[in-house]
């Protein structure tokens, strides 16, 4: 019988590492990484790194193991993200603890945390990441520059409750969490804001394929096809930008002339669009001079 034809069942008590691997291909119909899916829920279960599963192929699972394994398996045959099986996910180096509370950091935003570091050097300064989530840009940020003081606001607390705990774990001291629709309950000014903020329109059929199926519609969705957040951001930040701050936005790849028109119509200057490392359009900002 091979791999491919085999079943839990068959194998019952005696699995080991290489034929659960095997089983990966119960999961072909509904992930492009099947393999790769297994390997990191495998890993996962036995709390070891992917290079052990090679390592010692014949390794028995106990039945906990087996048991934990396959039902983690068949929640991501029902399309569940890995991140939120596992409960983590790794983001500009830092390995990150998730939920469905927020969205899964994804690696194109780790372009708008490039961006921030980039256009704003190395000099102390002050900085707001708005809608922060599992807390991953502001996080990053501070892990690069620890002399800048950096203030992550999210008005759902499970999501802000879960960026405290990554800044916990990984000893990150110069950043404070909000609780704050936006602006609300913030009072003090900034030489950087940052956004990845909800920009998908509520009609995209994308909303019905692959992760975003699983994660909160309400960090995903915006009004006026995608942009009403971006156009509140950027008209309130003038109000909170110290002079030439910078504001920087995610935003879809289809979007990014609306997006510079809407910086363009408050008044920021040297607007410009970035593209992330697939060479899509995926960053705008403008700077802010009064």
């Amino acid at each position: 019988m091979s791999f491919r034809q085999t079943s839990w069942r068959h194998w019952e008590n005696s699995l080991n590492i290489a034929q659960a691997l095997a089983l990966s291909s119960s999961l072909e119909r509904n992930s492009d990484s099947a393999r790769l899916d297994a390997e990191v829920l495998l890993a996962f279960v036995l709390d070891k790194n992917r290079e052990y599963l090679y390592t010692w192929p014949e390794k028995i699972l106990t039945l906990s193991q087996q048991s934990k394994f396959r039902l983690l398996i068949e929640k991501r045959k029902q399309g569940q993200p890995i991140a939120y099986l596992i409960g983590q996910k790794e983001f500009w180096s830092l390995t990150l603890t998730v939920s469905d509370a927020t969205i899964i950091p994804r690696p194109d935003t780790e372009r708008l945390v490039e961006l921030a570091l980039e256009l704003k050097g190395e000099d102390a300064l002050t900085a707001l990441d708005l809608g922060t989530g599992t807390g991953a840009i502001a996080l990053a940020l501070a892990h690069e520059r620890n002399n800048w003081q950096i203030i992550a606001v999210d008005n759902h607390a499970p999501a802000l409750m879960l960026a405290e705990e990554n800044k916990r774990l990984l000893k990150i001291a110069n950043v404070q969490t909000l609780l704050s629709d936006w602006f609300c309950e913030v009072d003090e000014h900034f030489d950087l804001i940052v956004s990845n903020p909800p920009y998908i329109d509520e009609m995209d059929e994308h909303l019905q394929q692959g992760d975003v199926r699983f994660e909160p519609r309400s960090a995903l969705v915006a009004s006026e096809r995608g942009l009403g957040d971006i156009m509140a951001i950027a008209e309130q930040s003038r109000s909170y930008l110290n002079k030439a701050g910078l504001l920087l936005f995610e935003h879809g790849s289809q979007q990014a002339e609306e997006v510079r028109a809407v910086l363009n119509r408050f008044g920021y200057d040297a607007v410009t669009t970035f593209q992330d490392y697939s060479h899509n359009d995926r960053v705008t900002g403008g700077y802010w001079h009064g």
